[in-house]
């Protein structure tokens, strides 16, 4: 067998500064860059190499730019892969100088991804974390207190039940428990079960799950398993860095700048700014821009706790002789506010950029020294919108997430008003019908380059035969709600319409319609001997959960534990089983963004998509488990998409029973 040639360049003194292994990785990033630019300029390199991690959080795109032109100064000229390599190797240069001389990092730990290397500090606190907010859990406490020392949390994670757990405690109420396997003793089925049920869950508080997979959990991989818990406790500690649900952040909000720049921040950049905006009442005249070499010296934090906790502050911190001294002057100040510390002495002084960003989220949960007064949030408050829409403003942004786009959607009206998000989502959904060389990247100054953006994404939408009448870019542009919800529900529903049509051995190809999805929902509860039935996605019968539990339990019988379920004849039983279904659905398998209440109220979109998810993991488990020699056994006599019994075809398997329909 022939060896591995690698990514060979013509310049060997770039071979020689970069392992081959990243030689690969930097060669997909920039393949991937052309293909959805068309080609690669010296100006558009700026926004890409902020995609590493290590780039991002030691400088803005504006300062990578000045770098690239320090070496050319036309910056319209497009480059091929080995330019793109010296560009890495000038601009890594200088995040070691900017650092304080670090070693050279390898591309694919900068990648903005969930598994980046986790130091033994981070596990400490993510142990403890742990140890704090679950020790008294009925199920775990037989388990904890885990030694960070060893490997018990490994061990623990392997059975999927501490992980689900876990989310609760970031997002209460986001499983219900009851759809967790919790015997001491679990077979592997169970265990992938509930690993799924994790997985999707997650994604459903926002975590990014893309290249995590149950195998990876049930295994324990401990990389992949402490970047999926370092990712569901930063939602926790970050999760009142937001303007609604914090209103007096709005004073950190500088007199020069609009609303509008500062609502769609991510909140790590919100607690940057509230950080800075705090540290300028001290007097410090440094601006913080990152979570690592900027705190280094503990300076930032001597100031910033001077201002928090005055009563506390002395001239010592700020006047210790060494950066070592003043960082444990500083966590003996924080212990005097009874605030987790999350650091040590030495995580600061390493620049520990996951335990700095816990560590001032704790200090902004326990004492944020913001004004209590109500007459500066007012629009903070005003800006919440009503209950209907801020539930499908979070339905479309968990999905959109979702999709592994590069994008990450932090505050959704805001964040698509340029349409590059939802040309992304596009591409996603339909391949190859984004014209990507009339699009503008973000940041975008010229409102008619958003408004050219968006008109693609409505010329795109009439292709696909979405309803658009009087509707054109500026819609978009101008914040219409109403329009961009409609917009976007035909495109979801575009989305899983498609999954549907792709499983060919079921559809051979068909469109599938919402009657085919009822049809194949109402034959699958009747095969299996329940009674319940549906007319439409707004039929009110629906409100009490019992056709879901009953379909879910036709597609896996195993799944449904019937003694958890009520009658449904109130809103208190009613919530209880819609909020089962829901966590039943996610252990499947299914990937579904829908609250207890879009059940319970009937919402008809979300019950589509969820009679649609469970649909498609259904024809999917028995497409997978299909001989290879019945994918050629179909005939051309198929006159409708689903038969009379609710399956695709005329001489398929079905998907529950295994029999073959003639």
């Amino acid at each position: 067998m022939s060896g591995f040639l690698g990514v060979v360049v013509s310049d060997s003194s770039l071979e020689g500064q970069i392992p081959q292994v990243e030689l690969r990785n930097l060669e997909t990033e920039f393949l991937v860059a052309r293909k959805r630019l068309g080609r690669v300029t010296l100006s558009d390199l700026s926004a890409v190499m902020l995609q590493f991690k290590n780039f991002s959080e030691l400088f803005t795109e504006q300062e990578i730019r000045a770098i690239l032109s320090e070496s050319d100064l036309n910056m319209d000229r497009e480059i091929d892969y080995e330019s793109f390599l010296q560009a890495y190797i000038d601009i890594n240069g200088e995040a070691q100088t900017k650092s304080g001389g670090q070693k050279f990092m390898s591309a694919t730990s900068f990648l903005k991804t969930s598994t980046t290397a986790i130091t033994q500090s981070e596990k400490a606190f993510y142990v403890s974390h742990i140890n704090s907010y679950l020790g008294e859990d009925p199920f775990l406490k037989d388990f904890l207190p885990l030694d960070p020392s060893t490997s018990g949390l490994f061990y623990l994670a392997k059975d999927g039940v501490l992980l689900c757990k876990l989310i609760n405690v970031a997002v209460p109420g986001t499983i219900d428990e009851r759809a967790i396997n919790t015997k001491h003793i679990l077979n592997p089925l169970e265990k992938t079960e509930n690993h799924t049920l994790c997985l999707n869950s997650a994604k459903a508080i926002g975590c990014t799950v893309l290249n995590i997979g149950t195998q990876d959990l049930a295994e324990a991989r401990p990389h992949l398993v402490l970047g999926l818990i370092s990712q569901i406790v930063k939602t926790q500690l970050l999760a009142d860095l937001d303007f609604h649900r914090t209103p007096q952040l709005l004073e950190v909000v500088g007199e020069d700048q609009y609303l509008e720049e500062i609502w769609g921040l991510a909140p790590e950049e919100i607690l940057l700014k509230w950080m800075n905006f705090q540290l300028k009442k001290a007097g410090y005249e440094k601006e913080v821009t990152n979570f690592s070499s900027d705190l280094k010296d503990g300076m930032a934090y001597a100031h910033l706790l001077n201002v928090l906790a005055p009563e506390f502050s002395t001239t010592a911190t700020l006047d210790a002789k060494s950066p070592a001294e003043r960082a444990k002057l500083v966590l003996e100040q924080v212990d005097k506010l009874q605030c987790k510390r999350c650091v040590t002495p030495k995580d600061i002084l390493q620049g520990s950029t996951n335990l700095n960003l816990a560590f001032l989220a704790n200090l902004f949960r326990n004492r944020n020294g913001l004004s209590q007064e109500k007459t500066k949030h007012s629009y903070a408050e005003m800006m919440t919108d009503d209950a209907e829409t801020s539930r499908e403003e979070r339905w479309f942004q968990l999905w959109i997430n979702s999709l592994g786009i590069e994008t990450h959607v932090n505050h959704f009206f805001e964040d698509i008003k340029n349409g590059w998000i939802l040309l992304e989502v596009l591409d996603k959904v339909s391949p190859q019908s984004v014209n990507w060389k009339r699009a503008t990247r973000p940041p975008i100054k010229m409102p008619f380059k958003k408004i050219e953006n968006c008109n693609q994404v409505i010329d795109i939408g009439g292709k696909l035969n979405f309803s658009l009448v009087s509707v054109d870019g500026s819609d978009i542009v101008q914040g219409n709600k109403k329009l961009i919800l409609a917009y976007l529900w035909q495109l979801m529903r575009f989305s899983i319409l498609q999954l549907l049509k792709n499983l060919r051995s079921h559809s051979q190809g068909k469109e599938i319609t919402d009657s085919d999805i009822i049809k194949w929902a109402n034959n699958k509860v009747k095969r299996s001997g329940r009674t319940h039935q549906m007319e439409s996605f707004k039929d009110k019968r629906l409100s009490d959960g019992i056709f879901f539990l009953e379909l879910l339990s036709a597609v896996e019988p195993r799944v449904v534990n019937w003694a958890l379920i009520t009658t449904g004849e109130n809103d208190e039983d009613k919530k209880s089983n819609a909020t089962y279904i829901i966590s039943v659905a996610r252990k499947l398998g299914c990937s579904v963004f829908l609250l207890p209440e879009d059940i319970m109220e009937v919402k008809q979109n979300m019950i589509l998509t969820l009679l649609a998810s469970i649909m498609y993991w259904s024809l999917n488990q028995r497409g997978r488990a299909k001989p290879p020699s019945e994918e050629n056994n179909s005939t051309n006599q198929s006159p409708s998409v689903v038969s009379e019994d609710g399956d695709y075809g005329n001489n398929l398997i079905d998907d529950a029973s295994g029999e073959t329909h003639e």
